[in-house]
């Protein structure tokens, strides 16, 4: 299964070249990945899941640039490894004219107090299972 999220392009995404900037890719999937833990959560009467994580890599490929502001993708997002206290995500961010980019993020659990890396609890390994795509 993949949580899809509506992300807007806004016009001063756009660089001096015209096209979505390269750091903006990971500003959209970072407010995907917030609606898929938080915000699409709260109206289901749930809690938030890994409201403590980090980003211990990131890495994009650009595919279709993005050449307007005002512009609509969606954002799909999968677990595609489950570890201790990690796991990783893979992203595709699409419209109509295609997949724009795909990219991929190492997620670290962390505890509040120290924010140190911590194991993935069980209920935790359960949502991320529901999500779970795994490489060939």
């Amino acid at each position: 299964m993949r949580h899809h999220s509506k992300q807007m392009i806004r016009w001063d995404d756009l660089d001096a070249f015209g096209h979505l900037n390269n750091a903006a890719y990971l500003t959209i999937i970072q407010e995907a990945r917030a609606d898929w833990t938080w915000y699409s959560r709260k109206p289901l009467g749930l809690e938030a899941m890994f409201p403590l994580m980090v980003v211990a890599r990131a890495e994009v490929d650009y595919l279709v640039p993005i050449y307007e502001g005002s512009f609509e993708v969606d954002v799909a997002i999968w677990v595609s490894r489950i570890g201790n206290s990690s796991f990783d995500l893979s992203y595709e961010v699409a419209s109509g004219l295609g997949i724009h980019a795909k990219a991929k993020t190492v997620q670290v659990a962390v505890t509040e107090n120290t924010y140190k890396a911590r194991r993935i609890n069980d209920d935790e390994k359960v949502y991320l299972n529901q999500y779970l795509e795994e490489s060939i």
